[in-house]
C-alpha cells in the first residue's frame, strides 16, 4: 500500500483553505452588491434624480475596490491546483478544466469589458447604456460563479464522465450531464442568493453607521430600503434553495448529511436536532456519542428522503453497512476499491507485456468495482468519517445566523417603510452588527461544504490524500506564510 506525507496533505489542505475563505471575502459580496449597484443605477435612469446617481456612484465605488482584490485572491487559488494539487488535475483535468475555461473565456470577458463602461461611461454614453453595463456586469459576476459552482459541485456528486484506464484520466462523456446535475444547479442557486444576502447586509451595516452618525440620512434611508427587500428576497430563495441543497447532500453524499446532522444512529421518521451539544473528543467509533440538551424536530426523514417515514442513515448504518436498507459496510467498499486500484495496475502490466487477453480479464475487474476506487486507499474505517463536530456546528450557526438576517431585513422593510429607521438605534446597531454576521454565515457554508466530504476530493473516488503534489512539507509550508 503506498504510503502517503500526511503532513504534506494537511499542510495543502491549510493553505488552500486560506486563500479560498480569504477569495470568499469578497467574492458574495461582488454578486451580490453588483445587483443592487443596477438597481439603484435603474433607479437613477429611471428619475433622472441626482441623489440617485450619487448613491449609485457610492456602492459603484465600493463594488469596484471589492471586485479587483476580488479577481486578484481568485487567481491564486488557479495556481494552486497546479502547485499543491497536481495529481488531483491530472486525474479529473479533463473534466474539471472545462467549466474553469468557460468561465474564463465568457464570463470573465463580459463583466470585464463592462465593467469599464460602467465605471467610466458617466457622460460618455447613452444613459440606457450606461444603466444597461451594470446590468451586464451583474450577470456577468454570477455567471462566473456559475462555472466555477459547477466545478465544485462534480467534485461532490462526479456525473457524466469515464475513466480512461489507458491514461488514468476521467473523461468528459456529456457537458450537459456536468453542468444540469441537481448538484450542480442545486448549489448554484443556494450560493449565489446567500451572497446576495452578503451584499444587503454589507449596505444596510454602513447605512445603518451614517444614520446613526446622522449623515447622509436621505442616502442611507434609500439605500436600506432598497438592500432589505432585495435581501429579504434572496433569503427566502436561500431557505427553498437550501433545502433542494440538504436534500441532494442526503442522497448523495449520506455520511456527510449524517455529519452535518449529528446523526449517528440511522432512524425511520428520524428527528432534526434543532440544538445540542455535542460531547467532546469527536468521532470515537464506540457507539456512544450522545448529544446534550438536544431540541428536535420530526422531519429529518422529509428533508432526506421526502418521505416522513423513510430511513435516514446515521454515521455507524454507514460504517458498519445495513442489509435491510441496502447500504455497504466500509470494509467492503474498501475491498472493492483495492481490487479496482490492482485491475488497474496489472491491466497496465499487461498492455505493456501486450497480453490482451490478461488485459480485458482486468479491466472488467476494475469497471465492476471502480465506483468505489478511492476506497481502496483507505487503511482504516475511521477515514471514512469528516469531522462531525465542525460539520455539526458550523452547520447549525450557519443556519441560526440565516435566520438573524431574515429577521433583520424584515424589521429593516418594516421600518422604512414607516420611516422609524432613525428612532430605531437598537435595530440600526443591530444592522451593523448583521454585516459581519453575513461575512461569517457565508463562510460557514464553504466549512460545511468542504469538511463535511472529506476524506474526498472527488466523492468516492479520489481521497485528498492522494490528490497532493510531490512536493516537501517545507515548501507548502513556505508559500502558506508567504500567502
Amino acid at each position: 500500500m503506498q504510503e502517503f506525507d500526511l503532513s504534506l496533505v494537511d499542510w495543502s489542505r491549510a493553505q488552500f483553505a486560506l486563500t479560498a475563505m480569504y477569495h470568499w471575502i469578497f467574492v458574495p459580496l461582488t454578486l451580490g452588491l453588483s445587483f443592487i449597484v443596477a438597481f439603484m443605477h435603474t433607479m437613477y435612469y429611471k428619475t433622472g434624480s441626482a441623489q440617485w446617481k450619487n448613491i449609485t456612484k457610492f456602492w459603484m465605488k465600493l463594488f469596484g475596490v471589492n471586485f479587483a482584490i476580488g479577481v486578484a485572491t481568485g487567481i491564486i487559488l488557479e495556481f494552486e491546483f497546479g502547485s499543491n494539487w497536481s495529481n488531483y488535475s491530472w486525474f479529473v483535468g479533463d473534466i474539471f478544466g472545462a467549466p474553469l475555461a468557460v468561465e474564463g473565456i465568457f464570463a470573465f470577458f463580459l463583466e470585464s469589458t463592462f465593467i469599464a463602461v460602467m465605471f467610466f461611461g458617466w457622460g460618455r454614453v447613452s444613459k440606457k447604456f450606461h444603466m444597461l453595463s451594470s446590468w451586464l456586469v451583474a450577470f456577468g459576476s454570477n455567471l462566473s460563479a456559475l462555472w466555477i459552482l459547477v466545478a465544485n459541485a462534480w467534485m461532490q456528486d462526479p456525473v457524466g464522465m469515464k475513466f480512461n484506464p489507458d491514461t488514468a484520466r476521467n473523461e468528459m462523456e456529456s457537458f450537459w450531464d456536468v453542468l444540469l446535475s441537481p448538484s450542480a444547479v442545486h448549489k448554484f442557486l443556494h450560493t449565489i442568493t446567500s451572497s446576495y444576502m452578503v451584499g444587503a447586509a454589507f449596505v444596510i451595516g454602513v447605512s445603518s453607521w451614517y444614520i446613526l452618525r446622522k449623515r447622509h440620512i436621505l442616502f442611507a434611508k434609500k439605500s436600506i430600503l432598497i438592500a432589505s427587500i432585495f435581501g429579504m428576497a434572496a433569503g427566502l430563495f436561500t431557505v427553498l434553495s437550501g433545502d433542494q441543497s440538504a436534500y441532494n447532500v442526503a442522497n448523495k453524499q449520506p455520511m456527510k448529511f449524517a455529519a452535518m446532522e449529528g446523526l449517528y444512529y440511522g432512524e425511520r421518521n428520524a428527528d432534526l436536532m434543532v440544538f445540542g451539544i455535542k460531547p467532546p473528543g469527536g468521532f470515537q467509533g464506540d457507539k456512544k456519542e450522545k448529544f446534550y440538551f438536544p431540541v428536535e424536530v420530526p422531519v429529518l426523514s422529509f428533508m432526506a428522503k421526502r418521505d416522513f417515514n423513510a430511513f435516514v442513515p446515521g454515521i455507524y448504518d454507514l460504517l458498519d453497512g445495513n442489509k435491510k436498507e441496502g447500504i455497504i459496510a466500509i470494509e467492503k467498499k474498501m475491498e472493492m476499491g483495492k481490487k479496482a486500484i490492482n485491475a488497474l495496475k496489472s491491466y497496465k502490466e499487461a498492455k505493456k507485456e501486450g497480453d490482451s487477453e490478461s488485459a480485458e480479464k482486468h479491466l472488467i475487474t476494475l469497471n465492476q468495482n471502480f465506483k468505489y476506487f478511492g476506497y481502496g486507499y483507505f487503511k482504516d474505517r475511521k477515514e471514512a468519517v469528516p469531522n462531525v463536530g465542525l460539520s455539526f456546528y458550523s452547520f447549525h450557526l450557519m443556519v441560526g445566523l440565516g435566520v438573524f438576517l431574515l429577521y433583520l431585513f424584515f424589521k429593516m422593510i418594516r421600518y422604512s417603510l414607516h420611516n422609524k429607521l432613525e428612532r430605531r438605534p437598537r435595530w440600526l446597531k443591530l444592522g451593523i452588527i448583521g454585516l459581519p454576521v453575513a461575512f461569517i454565515c457565508s463562510q460557514l457554508g464553504w466549512v460545511v461544504a468542504e469538511v463535511g466530504r472529506q476524506p474526498w476530493v472527488i466523492q468516492d473516488l479520489m481521497p485528498t490524500k492522494v490528490a497532493t503534489s510531490h512536493l516537501s512539507t517545507g515548501s507548502v509550508q513556505i508559500t502558506f506564510f508567504m500567502f
